[in-house]
């Protein structure tokens, strides 16, 4: 004995009703299974640790204040050790006719 597609359909609406889930009679595919996963925002923005204020920030917050900054320095110091033995960054070209001088020709 054959129940009417109707019956059907009317007791599968009335489930998605009670369960709360999507009347989707046709089988399209609607989405539904990723919308109702869990927001992956939140858990990466906790991931990583948040951003505090850098000596820049600080120097341009106070700038009548005297601040030492160890790092800066190292780093300054680091360079000019670099440059006094020729490994340095070489200087920038200022004008086009520069640039153009280091070139190769091309054919």
């Amino acid at each position: 004995m054959a129940v009417p597609r109707s019956r059907i359909l009317d007791l599968m609406r009335v489930q998605c009703r009670i369960f709360n889930t999507t009347f989707n009679p046709t089988n399209a595919r609607l989405g539904n299974k990723v919308l109702r996963q869990r927001l992956r925002g939140p858990s990466i923005a906790a991931y990583y640790p948040r951003r505090v204020s850098t000596f820049k920030q600080l120097r341009q917050l106070y700038p009548g204040v005297e601040m030492y900054d160890n790092f800066e320095e190292d780093r300054l110091e680091h360079i000019q050790i670099a440059k006094s033995r020729g490994k340095g960054a070489p200087k920038k070209k200022k004008t086009a006719a520069e640039s153009r001088k280091g070139q190769k020709k091309k054919r």
